[in-house]
């Protein structure tokens, strides 16, 4: 009996194991409509949070209110946001890796409110995770155009009532003119590089999603083949009130429906910050939907038929 018990062992190791609970099953976890289901077949529900309170004026956010928002860290240092998928996944822009590709070099950071939390903190330590593989878009050739990445993580997070992952959906058409969505990110306050003071809260700023022929009449470029094409739109306030800055690349762009929260985009680039008529420009996640899911599924190894036959076999050998 011990031989057998040590044969299966073996043979699960050399499958890449069973998935851990959490992992992604047939379906991506955290993908809206498409699928919510992760290892196991339990149902791990996305864009849900339990904390729902304002600080007045809308500007710094409060603890556990944006679940989802991950601190991509450069050594020590926080260098973009990011949105959590799934227990294993994590979604941001391709241009944060352009020079610092490789994935060691990277942690990413959930469930703290602050860019900066003190090192000797336990929830901290527990909310950090390596990268295990970093995988930019193939369209994406160091300019603005397909700037979207997903990051693997090392291991599996733990939900809890500050770590929740978002929903994503394939179809993000019925948010075109919403004034009601909301950005969020560790930032610069404007273009003339004045930085998030202590204690460096997270902060949060409602946006209008405009549609591609404004935005694109804005940036004075009015012909169809504007700058601004379907794979990205433009938010903000035209007035240059609200806007994303340098910091925020890759944080996410979402919005409530049904009780639900959808990441609709992802913080790209930008004309200065604040800029009269110079919204700032996203990511459309929809246009990369099914690239996140053959992404997040095709990822995750898969036994082939001759090590599920023997696995069989050994499971009825006396």
């Amino acid at each position: 009996m011990g031989v057998r018990r040590a044969l299966l062992l073996a043979l699960l190791l050399a499958l890449g194991g069973l998935r851990k609970p959490g992992e992604l099953g047939a379906q991506p976890a955290g993908l809206g409509a498409v699928g919510r289901t992760g290892g196991g077949g339990r149902e791990e529900p996305c864009g849900h949070r339990e904390i729902h309170s304002l600080v007045t004026g809308g500007v710094e956010s409060s603890h556990g209110r944006w679940p989802w928002q991950a601190s991509l860290r450069l050594g020590r240092l926080h260098r973009c946001g990011g949105s959590l998928l799934s227990r294993r996944w994590v979604l941001s822009a391709a241009h944060c890796f352009r020079k610092h590709y490789h994935p060691s070099k990277w942690t990413v950071q959930l469930g703290e409110l602050t860019s900066r939390p003190p090192f000797w903190n336990l929830r901290t330590q527990r909310n950090r995770y390596k990268v295990q593989n970093i995988i930019m878009n193939p369209g994406f050739l160091g300019v603005i155009y397909n700037d979207i990445a997903l990051l693997r993580l090392a291991s599996s997070v733990a939900y809890n009532s500050h770590v929740q992952p978002i929903c994503v959906e394939s179809s993000t058409f019925i948010f075109l003119h919403r004034r009601d969505c909301w950005v969020t990110g560790w930032g610069f306050l404007g273009s003339n590089g004045k930085r998030l003071p202590p204690p460096y809260k997270l902060r949060e700023a409602q946006v209008t999603i405009l549609n591609n022929t404004r935005c694109n009449y804005l940036f004075e470029q009015p012909s169809s083949r504007g700058i601004i094409q379907d794979s990205m739109f433009c938010a903000g306030a035209e007035d240059g009130s609200v806007d994303t800055c340098r910091g925020d690349s890759g944080g996410p762009l979402v919005c409530d429906k049904d009780g639900l929260w959808y990441q609709v985009g992802i913080v790209s680039w930008g004309i200065d910050c604040g800029q009269p008529n110079r919204p700032g420009v996203y990511t459309n996640i929809s246009v990369y939907f099914h690239w996140i899911q053959r992404v997040m599924s095709t990822s995750t190894p898969r036994p082939s038929p001759s090590q599920l036959l023997l696995l069989l076999a050994l499971l009825w050998a006396p």
